[in-house]
């Protein structure tokens, strides 16, 4: 059932990693897996990321706001490197970029 279930998701566009699969439990006939689709960032994964923008050493400033990570700048460049840096990056999550400076 999983390998339907990943299946599914990798059509509507949703990364696999993005999935805490718990153990198979079985009782009778019946068995059961605990999938929890996780969303937004934790609050030790964002300092990990804010800390990792500021070692950087770039002219942005990131900030924690809510299950987000907010980086401003003047400069596209600086943001397009941060983007950069962070898809480099092995996370354990995969992460999502949008509105960035036109």
């Amino acid at each position: 059932m999983f390998s339907i279930v990943c299946s599914k998701l990798t059509r509507r566009g949703v990364d696999i990693a993005c999935l805490d699969v718990g153990d198979a439990k079985g009782s009778g006939k019946m068995m059961r897996q605990e999938i929890t689709l996780k969303q937004g960032l934790d609050s030790l994964l964002a300092k990990k990321i804010v800390k990792l923008i500021k070692d950087k050493k770039l002219k942005v400033q990131a900030a924690i706001q809510g299950d987000k990570v907010r980086v401003t700048g003047k400069k596209r460049d600086d943001l397009q490197e941060v983007i950069q840096m962070l898809k480099d990056e092995k996370l354990e999550q995969p992460l999502q970029y949008d509105n960035f400076r036109d």
